[in-house]
């Protein structure tokens, strides 16, 4: 079976409190797409963020004292960065322009994962508002799920993504933030080669796999298309979650 990536339309701006699921419905139903077992929904995580109001207007954040010596570095607005330490658990480095953290969901990312572009809160000056990541990334994906499938009656993966950068390579990619119902990790040590070799040391993170290519369908900017239905994946789905995908600081030898 051929893997295929089909946007979904029709996905209006989300705000607060919107039924995300019933969105999702709603979209494959217009793209009349009846969902199959194996199918992947993925989702971007600014409207599932938007959905579970993680909005925040700068202008109600007081910077703590560390806050406001780590912006002298930086460059960077003291609210933002009082944010950005209360969704780390670490700072890793900073120069100006940059701030990279530990996120308390466990990944290494910049600036904690929040965001000014493409949002807006209900009132106030849109340069006030910023985003930040989902509360609990995999449990969002996982009632999203429950959802569909209620619904449906299908068997789906639904995983939820946002835009990295790389620590070897310029440039961002789509990536995992959020899994239910997929593997995050497909181990193919023992798999043997076109010779016969068998292979020792080849994990494959397919979900970061998938959350790239789906995000070249998205887009970046002003395309407004936050999600994308999978036929295909070639692997079998299984439970799974974000833990998988983030590499054990005993096995980290660049920090």
């Amino acid at each position: 079976m051929p893997l295929t990536f089909t946007p979904l339309p029709k996905i209006p701006l989300i705000h607060p409190g919107d039924d995300l699921a019933e969105i999702l419905l709603a979209s494959l139903q217009t793209a009349r797409i009846t969902p199959e077992d194996g199918d992947i929904l993925v989702v971007a995580q600014k409207i599932v963020s938007k959905a579970e109001d993680r909005l925040v207007n700068l202008t109600t954040v007081t910077p703590s004292k560390e806050a406001l010596e780590l912006a002298k570095t930086s460059e960077k607005d003291p609210r933002l960065v009082e944010l950005i330490l209360h969704e780390s658990r670490q700072v890793l480095r900073v120069r100006p322009g940059t701030i990279i953290v530990e996120h308390r969901l466990g990944f290494v990312c910049a600036s904690a994962g929040i965001d000014h572009s493409n949002v807006m809160g209900e009132e106030g000056d849109p340069e006030d508002w910023v985003l930040l990541l989902p509360e609990n990334p995999d449990h969002s994906a996982l009632e999203i799920r429950r959802r569909i499938k209620l619904a449906t009656g299908n068997r789906l993966g639904v995983m939820i993504i946002d835009s990295h950068g790389r620590a070897w390579r310029v440039g961002t990619v789509g990536t995992a933030i959020g899994i239910s119902g997929l593997p995050g990790l497909v181990d193919k040590r023992g798999w043997k080669d076109l010779f016969g070799y068998r292979l020792k040391i080849t994990i494959v993170a397919a979900a970061d796999e998938l959350a790239a290519a789906a995000s070249l369908v998205m887009g970046e900017a002003a395309e407004g298309t936050p999600a994308v239905h999978v036929r295909g994946f070639p692997y079998p789905l299984r439970e799974g979650s974000l833990s998988e995908l983030i590499r054990p600081k005993s096995q980290d030898l660049f920090r």
